[in-house]
């Protein structure tokens, strides 16, 4: 949650503020009430406006990165990308109450839950390195738990498209407790290899409440320590579990120290998780991946954009006013067309029909006087 000082919602046209949820090393996330159509949503307002490059194609970057991964179940939802009227650019996303970051901080989720969340990200992160796009900080925090009760994974503000950086000091960005040893170690900035890490370490966290390598010596809980456990990774199994041998092979291999000896793709890993499941005698979650045609890859050219407008100019609003103004007359041209042709065509009737009611009539009088005289 953000302090006090740290609130201070920007207004937003079309959005009611309601409340803070909370804050990042890069922004600060409220809720908003949308007016149309009306529902609750979380805005993530970034506390750096976009003057600089860096800051506006680290926007740009996340904006489009999960409006293209948006289709998949487990990745929120983006809703609008803009700038408020104070200058600063926002996302307004789905609402999600809760994280996982709360349910596993020291107390350890069931495994049948730890296994479902596991393919359904293993899923969503499939999906998006099919997109050409690395998330590059996945951890406790940034796995939500939608209203549904589903989990979903948030936060590309540390987005990489096909290798391209987007953003300044992105290559630290990764939180250091569920990164991987090649990327604590500066070798790389992030792979398909060392996101198989972090979603292994990431479900190790649900399992045991908290993360592979911390310890309860808060001695031994230095960040220097921390990195260089991390790069011996030495596994340790689930502390005080029962029956947890399988899982903790999987696991295992997942956070193994060589990149080569992992699983070679997400949907590979979202594999060995669902054969846990069938292990274990849970229902298999589905691994749901979306495909390369409803979520076009990222382009080469993906870096090289034309301005965002996120203001309306003052002649823009006057030209749409005009052009309102020529449609409206437009349409009540067409309406009076439309009325003075109904007049004419029952004026035009009208004669018609008179005719025919005193044809009628005379024939009635003939048929009349003929059946009085016997005619017939």
């Amino acid at each position: 949650m953000a302090s006090p000082a740290q609130v201070n919602p920007p207004r937003i046209t079309g959005f009611s503020y309601v409340r803070p949820l909370g804050s990042g090393g890069f922004a600060q996330v409220y809720q908003y009430e949308q007016d149309m159509p009306r529902r609750v949503v979380a805005v993530k307002v970034l506390e750096e406006d976009l003057a600089t490059p860096s800051v506006r194609s680290a926007f740009e970057a996340e904006a489009d990165a999960m409006a293209r991964l948006s289709s998949h179940p487990s990745i929120v939802s983006i809703f609008a990308a803009s700038v408020s009227a104070d200058g600063r650019p926002f996302l307004a996303m789905e609402f999600c109450p809760e994280s996982f970051r709360n349910r596993s901080r020291g107390n350890p989720s069931p495994l049948h839950e730890v296994l479902d969340a596991g393919v359904r990200l293993a899923g969503a992160l499939e999906t998006a390195h099919q997109a050409g796009v690395l998330h590059r900080d996945i951890k406790p925090s940034n796995v939500l738990i939608a209203t549904t009760g589903r989990p979903v994974l948030a936060d590309f503000g540390i987005v990489s498209l096909r290798g391209q950086m987007r953003g300044e000091g992105t290559s630290r960005a990764m939180s250091i407790p569920w990164a991987a040893p090649e990327v604590v170690g500066e070798q790389t900035s992030g792979t398909v290899a060392s996101e198989i890490w972090s979603l292994g370490a990431t479900l190790y966290t649900f399992a045991a409440g908290r993360s592979p390598f911390a310890r309860r010596d808060r001695s031994q809980e230095t960040e220097s320590k921390l990195v260089e456990r991390i790069r011996r990774a030495r596994y340790e199994p689930v502390p005080g579990a029962q029956g947890y041998e399988a899982f903790d092979q999987v696991i295992a291999r997942a956070l193994a120290q060589q990149p080569e000896q992992r699983y070679a793709t997400m949907h590979e890993f979202g594999l060995a998780l669902q054969q846990l499941q069938r292990y274990y005698g849970y229902d298999v979650t589905p691994l749901d991946v979306v495909g390369s045609a409803w979520v076009p890859p990222a382009a080469p050219g993906s870096g090289v954009r034309g301005p965002v407008v996120s203001v309306v100019q003052p002649a823009g609003r006057a030209q749409r006013r005009a052009e309102l103004q020529d449609r409206l007359r437009d349409d009540r041209a067409a309406a009076r067309r439309r009325s003075s042709s109904g007049r004419s065509s029952r004026s035009a009737l009208k004669p018609v029909l008179i005719g025919a009611a005193s044809a009628i009539g005379v024939l009635a009088i003939v048929v009349a006087v003929v059946a009085v005289s016997g005619g017939f």
